[in-house]
């Protein structure tokens, strides 16, 4: 299969098109990212390429990296609401907020068979008219190839939308929901440690007010017994 076949494939399995070819290419695997917009609780398949489409603001958009096939689709693992990734965040006149979601996939679903990061939610305040494609690369580092996304945050590496000959048994196996990092748990984590430096700060301080102590009552004891 041409190069220009296999991206404009990985492509409309990533829009969720169903596609007519032969019987030999519908076996056919591809590792590519998918695109999806969150309805409810359920995601659904982008009908447009992500530079096509203009989310509005308080809507939630996702990524996924996968071994895919026309009949098995990877949706990301996990369905946060709007709140959960931009409940804390404001826009101002002329900005929107889009919650966007990036499941990097898991180790059966790389070529080299590294773990991937955990997938994240982040979210994007962008200019109101910007696109699906703007969004992610406010939130993220992002590889094209023509409309094809190839790589985010350099997952993978290299590559488009590459066949997969061989589908391993783990890559086949079913999803399993994951706990999305949310930016809520950063400002934990950075409070958790703020108030971590606090502490010791404070055990510091004691441990040196308390050997100040010390010296101050050695030296009033010193001089006392010299007067005597």
């Amino acid at each position: 299969m041409s190069r220009t076949i296999r991206l404009a494939v990985a492509l409309l399995l990533g829009l969720g098109v169903t596609l007519m070819l032969p019987a030999a290419a519908n076996a056919a695997a591809y590792r590519y990212w998918g695109y999806y917009q969150l309805d409810g609780t359920t995601w659904k398949f982008a009908t447009k390429g992500a530079d096509q489409v203009t989310p509005a603001d308080g809507a939630v958009e996702g990524w996924r990296f996968a071994v895919g096939t026309e009949n098995v689709t990877r949706f990301p693992r996990a369905t946060p609401s709007f709140d959960d990734i931009c409940g804390t965040t404001k826009a101002k006149t002329g900005e929107k907020r889009v919650a966007v979601v990036i499941d990097y996939g898991r180790k059966a679903d790389s070529a080299d068979g590294i773990e991937p990061p955990a997938p994240v939610g982040r979210c994007a305040v962008v200019a109101t008219a910007a696109t699906g494609l703007e969004v992610l690369s406010k939130v993220a580092s992002v590889r094209t190839d023509k409309a094809l996304i190839c790589g985010v945050d350099d997952i993978p590496a290299s590559g488009c939308g590459d066949e997969v000959k061989n589908v391993s048994a783990e890559a086949s196996a079913a999803d399993t929901a994951v706990t999305l990092k949310l930016p809520a748990d950063k400002a934990k984590d950075a409070s958790a440690k703020a108030d971590d430096d606090d502490s010791n700060t404070g055990t510091y301080i004691g441990i040196g007010v308390a050997a100040l102590a010390v010296i101050a009552v050695g030296g009033v004891a010193l001089s006392r017994r010299r007067s005597a």
